[in-house]
């Protein structure tokens, strides 16, 4: 095969019994650039496992969706599924197919409450050293068992302790997954039984029968959960295994960091489903005047609404992109954010406003539009007073958004009590970037492209 050539095969694994099997989905592309293939003829995978807690409980999850945003597609996985396998395969001449592997997959519930179910694939009999390990590295369970070839499942009770790493090795090879609980296990004893075995493996539905997604190293990937009636979701550009825990907690100071203390000044929190936001608007430099272009001189500078420290107090600094960003383009930079905080991108703001709206969710096309869209996105952001004619929020998610206005290209400033816009970390071209506008007199919020020149606020988000 041409090694230009680039083929994505999708295919969805079901196991013969509901349990004691959780069910994939596996997506198996084959990749531009070579890669190599280990003396095992192992392919090099990207396994993306899912779980949800709401605050700090655990959160059974109805369906997750995975959406490609940077070549369009999606793909649906449905509770008990909760890992999405993306499988690499090399454009190279020569593969060594002659063996199996040993696999151990992610277990689940993660976060696990009492307990959970742990699953591994042996190629043939033999015998398997079951190893379980605290963060310290402590052994809390070793076994050996002698094992026929196929899936074995076990159950887990873990004891006190909030990770644990749980190791296979067989011959000369070993898989490894790490554990999450939700830390009540203090005082039990830590335990493993095996529950199941299963000599054939998942049957793979035909190519023509699976849902059409596509994906290539760099791509950004937007995933939703949705449990309850509720939905989360968090972005990414996957280039290892990771575990995403959706959070579908909302308008409570972010878990663990109900503050933020960064040059001088203390910030709340307000946790938003998976976004953990800065409460209020940056306040941070040197303010100077409106008729001054701010400057990259190693001084955070910023502009207070006309010319009034006062202001800034009250609805923070005003700042230019360049500044914003501190003379980068690159999406979701920390900037002049506190360390551990970036400025958002265009893509994560499209997020809060699919999670605030009450009529078009997270990832619908609207989101992706320009202007004035949605349907109270605006109201549902925008805090409960000092918007001018009536034009108050609900502020149902705790974001508080205040009618800062902003500074003009002129030097000027207008809008007090009548907007607020806050720039993305996304620029749109050499002289434009993406933004949100909120207005007294509208209930939706606006995507607009506004020229660097302008001043706007800046609301950080925590890094995931």
């Amino acid at each position: 095969m041409n090694k230009c050539q680039r083929l994505i095969v999708v295919h969805i694994a079901q196991a013969h019994k509901p349990n004691p099997m959780k069910t994939k989905i596996y997506l198996s592309v084959l990749a531009l650039a070579l890669m190599v293939v280990d003396a095992y003829g192992q392919k090099p995978t990207l396994e993306l496992t899912f779980t949800a807690v709401d605050n700090a409980s655990y959160v059974q999850l109805n369906s997750i969706k995975v959406m490609n945003r940077t070549q369009g597609g999606d793909t649906v996985l449905y509770w008990p599924d909760t890992v999405l396998v993306l499988d690499y395969q090399a454009g190279i001449t020569e593969i060594n197919n002659g063996g199996e592997n040993l696999h151990l997959f992610q277990n689940y519930p993660n976060p696990v409450i009492d307990h959970t179910t742990l699953t591994l694939y042996l190629p043939e009999k033999g015998k398997v050293n079951l190893v379980i390990t605290d963060i310290l590295g402590r052994q809390v369970i070793n076994r050996e068992r002698m094992l026929d070839r196929g899936y074995h499942s076990f159950r887990f009770t873990p004891g006190s302790g909030e990770i644990f790493f749980f190791t296979a090795y067989w011959k000369a090879t070993s898989s490894s997954i790490k554990i999450l609980t939700s830390g009540n296990g203090s005082g039990l004893t830590s335990s493993l039984e095996q529950t199941g075995s299963m000599i054939t493996g998942p049957q793979f539905k035909r190519v023509e029968a699976t849902q059409n997604f596509s994906f290539s190293p760099g791509d950004i990937l937007l995933y939703i959960g949705y449990a309850n009636g509720l939905q989360s979701a968090m972005p990414d550009a996957p280039e290892t295994s990771e575990t995403y825990t959706f959070q579908f907690a909302y308008n409570i100071p972010c878990p663990g960091t109900p503050t933020v203390t960064y040059e001088g000044q203390v910030y709340n929190t307000i946790q938003i489903f998976s976004q953990c936001w800065l409460k209020e608007n940056l306040n941070v430099g040197t303010m100077i005047n409106g008729s001054q272009n701010q400057q990259n001189n190693g001084t955070i500078e910023k502009y207070c609404y006309n010319n009034n420290p006062a202001n800034c107090d009250t609805y923070g600094g005003l700042y230019l992109w360049d500044e914003m960003m501190q003379y980068t383009t690159t999406q979701g930079v920390q900037g002049i954010c506190p360390p551990g905080w970036h400025i958002p991108t265009d893509e994560e703001l499209k997020i809060l406003e699919g999670t605030v709206d009450s009529q078009y969710g997270i990832g619908d096309p609207i989101w992706d539009q320009s202007d004035w869209r949605g349907f109270d996105a605006g109201l549902n952001l925008k805090s409960t007073s000092g918007w001018y004619l009536g034009g108050n929020g609900t502020d149902l998610y705790g974001f508080s958004s205040l009618p800062s206005g902003g500074r003009l290209g002129s030097g000027g400033f207008n809008g007090t009590g009548i907007y607020e816009a806050f720039w993305s970390s996304t620029g749109d071209g050499s002289n434009y970037a993406w933004g949100r506008l909120l207005r007294n007199d509208l209930e939706g919020a606006s995507r607009f492209d506004y020229n660097l020149v302008y001043g706007f606020s800046v609301r950080c988000v925590r890094d995931y």
